[in-house]
């Protein structure tokens, strides 16, 4: 008696059929992650080696925590452009002797700022149904100018010692930095599978009105979200300047396009949320890994920036490409 299709694959799919449909839902920046991985390899070797590959885990830490948030924001339908002025404040605030507060004072203090930059962001954008991109981009240019003024009064100077101790403290060979970064990467994904927040997220992402219609806590997801992207710029802009270990007021400044290039290429959509955590994490090592391929080349500053046009507008791409699908 001949086998039925059945009894050779019950699910319905061969094997390889199944892998080819795994492989087809990963994000396609996997494969050009890949690729580049694989030129590199043959171009620049040396990028390779485990040490380099630390240092560049440790240098892509600050873009992977704000990922974090700006996905949140993406889940919404929103978006966060107030990263560059957050980071800013960070800056002025851990390094100008102001703010007089020891160190755990100073961190504390800039928690609560972020908290209630989101909340300001998020009661624009629900109360006044402002756009988010006009909202988040003001607060950018609100917040670096008062911190122009204020440098007129105070310079900015080194960071405490307490940050340069941990940008360059290693548990055996790994960067501190690199194994916070991945503990707080997992527990965000963790939370954002299982919790009731993240349930909220995807449905007032995909349609706004009727999630409101249904009675969904619309405006306290909104205010949550805004107010986690900006908790998420603040610890990037402290694990950014534990990295550098001196204040600047260019610090941070590409963390907003950065991070909405690596969300998009990493997998989210506008209120989809395909691609979780992971795909934006790897996204944001894979966009530090190629700024570093291209100064390695000797293409510098100019050639960074290249890139970085190049890669939001891929994004771009990509985003148009995903909607048309849908």
């Amino acid at each position: 008696m001949t086998p039925s299709n059945t009894d050779i694959a019950p699910s319905g799919l061969e094997p390889g059929s199944r892998m080819r449909n795994v492989l087809s839902n990963l994000p396609w920046f996997y494969i050009v992650a890949a690729a580049l991985v694989l030129v590199a390899g043959l171009i620049s070797p040396n990028l390779l080696q485990t040490y380099l590959l630390l240092l560049i885990l440790r240098q892509a830490a600050p873009l992977g925590l704000a990922v974090l948030g700006q996905s949140v924001c993406i889940r919404l339908l929103s978006l966060d452009l107030s990263f560059g002025g957050v980071a800013m404040v960070v800056a002025y605030v851990m390094t100008s002797g102001s703010v007089d507060l020891p160190v755990w004072g100073l961190i504390s203090f800039c928690l609560l700022f972020g908290v209630i930059v989101g909340s300001v962001n998020a009661l624009f954008i629900t109360k006044l149904n402002a756009s988010s991109v006009i909202v988040t981009l003001a607060m950018t240019m609100v917040l670096g100018g008062v911190v122009l003024a204020l440098t007129q009064f105070r310079s900015l100077g080194d960071a405490p010692q307490l940050m340069r101790d941990f940008g360059r403290a290693r548990v055996g060979m790994i960067p501190l930095p690199v194994i916070c970064w991945l503990v707080i990467a997992g527990a965000m994904a963790a939370f954002m599978r299982y919790s009731t927040f993240s349930r909220y997220v995807d449905a007032i992402g995909a349609n706004p009105r009727a999630a409101i219609a249904s009675g969904l806590p619309y405006i306290k997801v909104m205010f949550a979200g805004h107010i986690m992207s900006s908790l998420f710029a603040v610890l990037s802009a402290m694990f950014l300047l534990a990295f550098v270990g001196v204040g600047s007021l260019s610090l941070g400044s590409d963390l907003a396009l950065n991070s909405l290039a690596a969300v998009i290429l990493g997998g989210v959509t506008f209120g989809s949320g395909k691609g979780g955590v992971l795909g934006p994490t790897v996204a944001a090592f894979m966009l530090v890994f190629a700024f570093n391929f291209l100064t390695s080349l000797g293409l510098g500053e100019p050639g960074k920036q290249m890139a970085q046009g190049a890669i939001i507008a891929m994004a771009a791409i990509a985003y148009a490409a995903r909607g048309s699908r849908t």
